[in-house]
């Protein structure tokens, strides 16, 4: 066999059939946890049930062939659902089948621009507060099947939460069977044998009984249309891609291994414009569903097919048994989650941290959590964290200066970085009045960025000269020199301007 296919099947291994018995059995699990979840958002979406299965058995098939990051679920979501449903509600369903294949072409298209990559420009602080507050709304989303209910649900909950912990400290079978996965079987058995009478899968809405059929969208293709659903593709593909790379950021954190942001995209794309075709609403990464799943012991790609074939199977073919599982078991599964997912350290590393990594981490979640829009809360963080950078990085300029007193001859020397947050002070650090015969500017310890540090430059050097002083800039890197040369405004006889080191 030659290396290249043997490096293929390799890659196979790794990929898909290096851990079959922990994808397996996650991938059931978080098959079992989708199905409420999909019912609820579509719900919220105001469409009929089946848009939102079908959605996530169809996402999560496609994405675990396309997708960058192996082990991560994707399907129908909440945020997605809060953004369709007025298009649902004023246009009805196929207008909303028409603006999920948009917004897998304009996914598609992020991703051939390699728009992933811009996921480096999120920091730290900013993905921490995106899980916490992630983690606080997967609690809140519970809160509603926990309020106004008999003592059996409390219980049932509760218990829940103890098989969920203590299973995994049993001998041998503790380790072999998610925990979660037995919580749901047990408490199925439990609550059918004992005919208690708690909420159920079964009452969140009708199950389908049909495999999902092609279809397209019954609307007009016309300008009209496009300026109808173009506002919402946009606004989902944002939102679908955003949530998609902050979970694929916390899972490679978490499995410790990378992914491919911009595959990604274009996988989130193919996925949507499946899932469209097939009547099925957008969605995207769910970061819940990833946590159950690599906590359950899934780790690569078949473990998101798993979820999505076995969802299918459960609600086409099993959809009697399913409907039995009662809600409370499944509030204990989330709760685990959302206690799994908050990152506890950053309260511990509050004292610790600079007061704004801490206004960025605690911005972000309060935003996303008022807001209950992911996208929101995360462009709070970036840009909060972009201004702190920006005044941090802006105190660092430092420039002196001596004197030659006989000559008149000043010689200033600048270091640090001049930029629109340090323009400022770099004006202010040269005594335009002073009586001399010639100034030398040493930039060779300094760095220039954009049009704002070289018009400050500008203002030095005209202001220097219009009292009569000779001027001579020495030691512009070559970046710096391209940018002062096409954006300044001085003319270059009035200034002697050299590169290199002086």
């Amino acid at each position: 066999m030659s290396h290249l296919g043997y490096s293929m099947l390799e890659t196979i291994q790794r990929n898909w059939f290096a851990n079959i018995r922990g994808d397996v059995l996650a991938g059931l699990v978080v098959a079992l946890a989708l199905i409420p979840e999909a019912i609820a958002f579509s719900i919220i979406a105001g469409v009929d049930p089946k848009v939102g299965l079908y959605a996530s058995f169809c996402i999560a098939v496609v994405i675990a062939f396309a997708g960058g990051r192996p082990a991560m679920i994707s399907a129908a979501t909440g945020a997605m659902a809060l953004l369709m449903a007025t298009l649902v509600r004023e246009h009805g369903l196929q207008y909303l089948l028409a603006a999920t294949l948009l917004c897998g072409v304009l996914q598609i298209v992020a991703g051939f621009l390699k728009l992933g990559s811009l996921m480096r420009f999120v920091s730290r602080s900013v993905v921490t507060g995106f899980v916490n507050a992630l983690a606080i709304l997967i609690f809140m989303a519970q809160l509603p099947e926990l309020t106004n209910v008999t003592w059996h649900v409390y219980a049932i909950t509760a218990a829940g939460l103890g098989i969920i912990y203590l299973f995994p400290w049993l001998p041998k079978v503790g380790k072999v069977i998610p925990s979660p996965l037995v919580c749901i079987l047990t408490l199925t058995a439990v609550a059918m044998v004992l005919g208690l009478d708690i909420r159920t899968v079964g009452d969140m809405g009708e199950l389908p009984d049909t495999l999902p059929v092609f279809l397209l969208p019954e609307v007009p293709v016309n300008l009209e249309t496009l300026q109808i659903i173009f506002p919402y593709s946009a606004a989902l593909a944002v939102v679908g891609l955003l949530e998609s790379l902050m979970t694929a950021t916390i899972l490679d954190d978490m499995t410790d291994t990378s992914s491919d942001k911009n595959r990604e995209c274009k996988g989130q794309g193919i996925a949507n414009i499946a899932s469209g075709l097939l009547g099925g609403m957008a969605g995207c990464a769910m970061i819940g569903q990833s946590v159950i799943n690599v906590k359950s012991g899934g780790r690569t790609r078949l473990s998101t097919l798993a979820a999505g074939v076995v969802l299918l199977i459960l609600v086409v073919f099993l959809s009697d048994w399913v409907s039995e599982i009662p809600m409370a078991a499944l509030v204990a599964v989330m709760i685990m989650v959302s206690i799994g997912t908050f990152r506890w350290d950053s309260l511990r590393n509050l004292r610790r941290y600079p007061l704004s990594t801490n206004i960025v981490m605690i911005t972000t979640v309060s935003v996303v959590v008022a807001t209950h829009n992911l996208a929101f809360g995360v462009l709070a963080g970036v840009l909060l964290a972009a201004l702190f950078f920006a005044n941090k990085v802006g105190h660092y300029l430092h420039i002196e200066s001596t004197l030659d007193e006989p000559g008149g001859h000043r010689h200033y020397c600048v270091t640090g970085q001049v930029f629109f947050s340090s323009a400022d002070k770099f004006v202010a650090a040269f005594d335009l009045k002073e009586p001399l015969q010639r100034v030398t500017i040493d930039l060779s310890r300094a760095h220039f960025w954009d049009i704002t540090a070289v018009s400050a430059l500008d203002t030095v050097v005209i202001k220097f000269q219009r009292a009569g002083v000779q001027v001579e800039v020495l030691g512009l890197n070559g970046a710096s020199a391209t940018i002062v040369d096409r954006f300044g405004n001085r003319d270059p006889a009035d200034a002697d301007i050299a590169l290199g080191n002086p």
